[in-house]
């Protein structure tokens, strides 16, 4: 009989630690980590290849060569540009370690109410300093998903003249660089439908892998968006509550104030009448 009333005991602490533990989560600080880390990811890896493909295009069916020197040509931008890749998945790497740990213990002040991060000004300066990087990174995102979106627009163009080159037979289209920026105007790069260097890029996996690489990572931009969106929300809610537990712990103080006064007016009062009576 006592080993099955310790046998219950036993799963009822276990059961109890299991939802405390699972209740001081930040659970929407860590969806949005969550979705944060796959957007970025998504977006740094198959932009990173999805670059290199478009390298490859150019170099192979285009016939672009690099400038010698320190010319700034469309080469030179692909660089740059994964530099800035490699540049933004190492930053938010650490800014979403940041706003993770600024969940669990945002979660842990207003859950336990003996915790010393709600009530400093320091906590609440450090959320709403993450509040605000959060909006900036968030119009951050928009712009790169907005400058994603071109290439893959570019893209879809050549690719749908890819797959309606049966239909278009007779007529003779063809693809300037010069019209996407990527060739000076002195330079003539063309690509015509009736061309044989246009059906050999047609037909390789190199065009249809350069381009959904692209279309992967404007999808993990969206999801960039979206984490950011979820960050705001949930540290504008932790801001929040982290001011109203500053008020209440100071009306808390100020009660306890009062009522240590009065215990110490009824004190004096009682001494004051013990020595009038004797």
């Amino acid at each position: 009989m006592e080993e099955n009333m310790d046998e219950s005991q036993s799963q009822k602490g276990c059961k109890e630690c299991c939802e405390r533990c699972v209740g001081s989560l930040p659970w929407a600080s860590l969806i949005a980590t969550i979705l944060l880390y796959m957007g970025v990811a998504l977006f740094c890896g198959c932009g990173h290849e999805a670059l290199s493909g478009t390298v490859t295009i150019l170099q192979n069916y285009f016939e672009v060569i690099r400038a010698p020197g320190d010319t700034l040509d469309v080469f030179t931008i692909i660089d740059i540009l994964k530099y800035i890749i490699y540049g933004l998945a190492a930053g938010f790497f650490v800014f979403g370690v940041l706003l993770l740990v600024e969940g669990f213990f945002t979660t842990g002040a207003i859950r336990d109410l003996y915790g010393e991060f709600k009530i400093t000004a320091c906590g609440r300066c450090l959320t709403a300093f993450l509040m605000f990087l959060a909006y900036l990174f968030f119009l951050v995102w928009l712009g790169v998903t907005a400058f994603t979106s071109l290439p893959v627009f570019m893209y879809f163009n050549v690719w749908s003249m890819c797959q309606n080159t049966s239909s278009v037979e007779g007529t003779n289209l063809c693809l300037d660089l010069r019209q996407f920026g990527a060739v000076t105007i002195s330079e003539e790069r063309k690509l015509c439908t009736q061309s044989e260097k246009f059906v050999k890029m047609c037909e390789s996996n190199e065009l249809d892998l350069t381009f959904h690489l692209f279309v992967c990572a404007l999808a993990g931009a969206g999801a960039a968006v979206i984490a950011m969106v979820h960050f705001l929300m949930a540290l504008a809610a932790n801001w929040g509550y982290l001011k109203d537990a500053s008020r209440m712990q100071k009306y808390e103080d100020i009660k306890s104030k009062e009522e240590q006064e009065l215990h110490d007016i009824h004190s004096t009062r009682s001494k004051e009448r013990l020595n009038a009576y004797t």
